[in-house]
């Protein structure tokens, strides 16, 4: 099974009598049904319903663990601060611990010896476990960053840096909504009303899509046109495989009418990452792929 120890992620420890309370009403996912063992996605949202920070959330035996961009995590914490007001809630970086990431390819066991074990449930066709250890953990004969893009492509899984700058996307945008990152039942927290909006309504435009062509793809930002539209830009380039947040309309649109859909100038096709529930636009609805 291939491991690898995640550079640049922070872990923060979350604890106290409030803790449960505090993450259940801010954050976008459901903290109180939240299992032992699994890593559940979640964000924090401006009141106009953009990603701020997106991460991922664990119960602990203390209280919860948020594994996170260690770019973003500063800024995580201050603006937890200005939702905290008087909750008996602590927030504390554990510098001494990193994140590493196994997955299923059925090579064997996990070589990383962790109390901490979570299943990442972003992935749909890939078993992916991820663990907290103490830092300088060394595992023999890593897998390569290279290797561990290449299954987040293949699943459709964006994170922020990479894939998409925070505040410029919706949580529908970047699937929170496929992955259990959005709670539709639990009440308000920040940015609701927005989400509820576009969930009722069906007003998501932008959508996670993998994209394939026949040759190496630019580097990531390079600009998605479709019929010569702006439809998006690459996220995460693995060779001749990429992530990509676009227009489903435009590309079914430029699909449907023989226009080329290109990734700087490399000709490319955009498939749905597998089990998803949005769909193409009717008239490419049948192809599963444009």
């Amino acid at each position: 099974m291939p491991s690898l120890v995640l550079p640049g992620r922070a872990v923060i420890a979350v604890t106290g009598e409030d803790a449960a309370h505090l993450l259940h009403n801010v954050l976008t996912c459901d903290i109180e049904a939240l299992s032992p063992g699994v890593a559940q996605p979640g964000a924090l949202l401006t009141p106009q319903g953009k990603v701020m920070f997106d991460f991922l959330v664990a119960r602990d035996d203390d209280g919860f663990l948020i594994d996170i961009d260690g770019a973003q995590a500063d800024a995580f914490l201050k603006r937890m601060m200005l939702y905290k007001l008087r909750s008996k809630a602590d927030f504390s970086v554990r510098d001494e611990q990193v994140v590493t990431v196994s997955w299923d390819d059925e090579s064997g066991g996990s070589q990383i010896d962790s109390s901490v074990h979570l299943r990442d449930q972003r992935f749909a066709a890939t078993a992916v476990t991820r663990a907290i250890v103490p830092s300088g953990t060394v595992l023999a004969d890593a897998a390569s960053e290279r290797d561990w893009h290449r299954v987040r492509i293949d699943n459709g899984v964006v994170e922020s840096g990479t894939d998409f700058a925070p505040g410029d996307v919706f949580g529908h945008d970047i699937s929170l909504d496929q992955n259990g990152g959005l709670d539709f039942k639990k009440g308000c927290y920040v940015g609701q009303e927005v989400v509820s909006r576009m969930q009722h309504r069906g007003t998501a435009r932008r959508r996670v899509v993998i994209v394939s062509g026949d040759a190496a793809l630019p580097a990531t930002g390079a600009e998605i046109t479709a019929g010569g539209k702006p439809a998006g830009t690459l996220g995460t380039v693995a060779g001749d495989r990429a992530l990509a947040i676009v227009r489903l309309d435009r590309i079914g649109t430029a699909t449907d009418t023989g226009a080329p859909v290109l990734a700087g100038d490399i000709a490319v096709r955009a498939d749905l990452p597998p089990g998803v529930s949005y769909r193409w636009p009717a008239s490419t609805a049948d192809t599963g792929n444009a």
